[in-house]
């Protein structure tokens, strides 16, 4: 795969390499896993693998150990391996994953203060979905004979 043009902005999102450069990187920071390691080792600086699970509820160690990698892959995480025994392994933001920090904290703190407001607006709109399939008037089909 070539790699893109730098000095060719992203912003216009008609151009096809742009558009596919963007869903490239949005689907790493956009899945739920990648905000929660970025949120939480920006919030609290360096972690362990095990600390990093027990903050990041409902993670199974498989997806936060696919996660890290990705992350690392990416260059939003650095993780640095000590000499011990049993061996630490501690994760941190890298410089470009601290420019994530504003983006998803605004994210989180969105989220937070919305949250009710969308679990009202989806049970209302469940409701009316409810009540227009019930007021759906049944197709019958004949059998010609």
């Amino acid at each position: 795969m070539p790699l893109p043009d730098k000095s060719t902005s992203l912003t216009d999102t008609s151009q096809h390499a742009n558009c596919s450069a963007m869903s490239d990187v949005l689907n790493r920071i956009g899945d739920k896993w990648s905000v929660m390691v970025v949120g939480m080792l920006g919030r609290n600086g360096t972690l362990r693998f095990n600390e990093l699970k027990r903050m990041i509820n409902g993670v199974s160690q498989r997806m936060l150990t696919l996660t890290l990698r990705n992350l690392e892959r990416d260059g939003l995480v650095t993780r640095t391996i000590y000499p011990e025994v049993p061996p630490r392994v501690e994760y941190s933001l890298t410089e470009l994953g601290k420019t994530l920090q504003v983006p998803i904290s605004a994210l989180w703190d969105w989220s937070a203060e919305n949250h009710h407001a969308i679990i009202d607006a989806r049970a209302i709109y469940d409701s009316r979905e409810v009540a227009v399939a019930a007021e759906a008037p049944r197709k019958i089909a004949y059998a010609r004979g």
